[in-house]
């Protein structure tokens, strides 16, 4: 079977990564590309790599262009896309990539972004610990998806199988990201600006202010946190177009030794396809990431600090937003898991 997909925000970098991953997927056909500002341009004036799409043309973003397919993705800043998915309830898989509908609660919305807040879905990244099984189980048959936010599943995949073994705590999680500025989205803004970036590292959203941090309290509580979620969350810009480069810690729990650390990790991810747990005392680059749906994880015991260290690397735009969709989507309609998606990255 061939499903016809809608892809809105498709001029923007989340929506582009989006078209690209879904152009190369045998079981997808796409139909419809809309935008707001750039609607009625040629899809190849705003996304000019995606040759293989050339013939598209960019159309509004309205409930009726989008409504009629197997499949739509909605790639639009947070805010937006809420007021299209109830007008699309004949849509019988809808993926939202931005935060519209990834918090459970209320108060964490009404605090970090502020607006309507909408029915959370079902939440987009299949690796992660829930109830001591996996969210892929959720996903089956899931008619209402919400993408994760790039940073937030970096963190929580980073510390999952730590917070649901009983081996770390999560009430004291650091955490210290160098992230590309493409996740901030295609939008003009100074401090995204080349001469702003380039040979300097900037942190922004200091001081527990990162619209994430409820995302990773709620993803960890899931993986079956017992108290509190308490994280220092630091985001860096740095110059890369795309890549997270994530270094999480957490205290080690008492009594907890280092067979059982690493242990709770290689179990959890031993045998997923896109989560990879490096031998010890190796350490990823967001360099061999790219253009990969893949995580890169490695894993150190601090017993000076008494601290687990977790160092993981994403691209930002595949398993951080765009992948973990496609990822998801698979799971949801019955194909398989990893179709239409690589591990392999690009280098040099």
């Amino acid at each position: 079977m061939t499903y016809s997909v809608a892809v809105s925000g498709a001029s923007g970098y989340a929506g582009g990564e989006i078209l690209r991953l879904l152009a190369a997927h045998p079981d997808m056909q796409i139909t419809t590309v809309t935008a707001h500002s750039s609607a009625g341009d040629p899809l190849i004036d705003h996304q000019p790599h995606l040759r293989s799409l050339s013939h598209l043309t960019i159309g509004p973003t309205t409930p009726e262009a989008l409504a009629g397919h197997d499949v739509v993705f909605l790639a639009l800043p947070h805010g937006q896309s809420g007021q299209y998915t109830d007008m699309l309830a004949g849509t019988p898989l809808v993926i939202d990539a931005g935060a519209d509908h990834r918090l459970t609660s209320q108060e964490s919305w009404d605090a970090f972004y502020g607006g309507a807040f909408h029915e959370p879905w079902t939440y987009g990244v299949p690796e992660l610990i829930v109830d001591g099984g996996k969210q892929r189980e959720r996903l089956v048959g899931a008619g209402r998806i919400a993408a994760p936010g790039c940073n937030a599943s970096t963190v929580s995949l980073s510390l999952a199988p730590g917070v649901a073994a009983g081996v770390i705590d999560p009430s004291d999680i650091v955490s210290v990201l160098a992230v590309g500025p493409s996740g901030a989205g295609k939008s003009l803004k100074t401090n995204l600006l080349a001469a702003e970036i380039l040979g300097s590292a900037n942190p922004y959203a200091v001081g527990g202010t990162h619209r994430h941090i409820p995302e990773i309290r709620q993803a960890l509580t899931d993986a079956g946190a017992a108290g509190e979620v308490g994280i220092s969350f630091t985001p860096v810009l740095v110059p890369m177009a795309r890549g997270i480069l994530a270094t999480s810690t957490a205290p080690i729990a008492p009594g907890a030794t280092d067979a059982q650390i690493r242990g709770a990790w290689e179990e959890a991810y031993g045998s997923e396809p896109f989560v990879h747990l490096l031998p010890e005392g190796r350490f990823p680059r967001t360099a061999d990431v790219v253009g990969a749906n893949t995580a890169l994880m490695g894993l150190a015991i601090d017993r000076a600090a008494n601290r687990v260290v977790v160092v993981t690397a994403v691209d930002n735009l595949v398993k951080g937003t765009a992948g973990a969709a496609v990822q998801s989507m698979n799971i949801a309609l019955g194909l398989p898991e990893a179709t239409g998606l690589s591990v392999n990255g690009v280098a040099p």
